[in-house]
């Protein structure tokens, strides 16, 4: 019982401890964010930080390994009321172009999906889990198409890649200052993408 005590409160702590980086990050980004203001926002103290942590660099994956997971559970109440794999991929894929059109979205996700755009360089393995957490709904759903004979070209893991890439490249570009037409790109990246498949 003790056991089951001491990783609940360690999963509080570690909770706490992202939230915080959250709010500290909203408001500093990654780069202006320090363990110190972690540390305030959670009221928690250094071992705290240390017992879940090993440095800032591994906070900030862990962040995006949650918000990944957010992100992935999004996209599949996005797909739910899809009725079959070219809805849901289509839905997918505007699910992730509401980062470019829908403020509320890109607020929880920009400074954190930027940064991780920047560090898979550095640590790729670890990000490319947490992508591969959300690609994992489309790959499903192009695997479904391609068994139900829907997608005769389709080869599920690099194309879901692919469609990620070309709607992170409108994403970025939206992010970056250059803003578009949301219906007209929107329906230029599903023609695109389902051209591949």
């Amino acid at each position: 019982a003790r056991l089951e005590k001491d990783l609940e409160q360690d999963l509080e702590e570690e909770g706490l401890l992202l939230e915080a980086a959250r709010s500290v990050l909203r408001v500093k980004g990654v780069s202006g964010m320090t363990v110190r203001d972690v540390l305030a926002q959670a009221n928690l103290g250094t071992r705290a930080f240390y017992r879940h942590f090993a440095s800032k660099d591994e906070l900030v994956l862990a962040m995006f390994t949650r918000a990944a997971a957010e992100e992935a559970e999004r996209l599949r109440r996005r797909m739910a009321p899809a009725t079959d794999p070219l809805t849901a991929v289509i839905a997918w894929i505007d699910g992730r172009l509401d980062l470019a059109f829908d403020r509320r979205i890109a607020a929880n996700l920009q400074d954190l999906s930027t940064e991780a755009q920047l560090r898979r360089r550095e640590t790729p393995a670890e990000l490319q889990l947490a992508f591969d957490v959300m690609l994992a709904p489309l790959i499903e759903q192009l695997r479904m198409g391609q068994e139900r004979g829907l997608f005769t070209e389709v080869n599920p893991e690099p194309d879901a890649r692919s469609i990620h890439d070309v709607v992170w490249g409108v994403v970025e570009a939206h992010w970056s200052g250059f803003p578009q037409r949301k219906r007209e790109t929107r329906d230029r990246v599903v023609r695109f993408c389902l051209l591949a498949i």
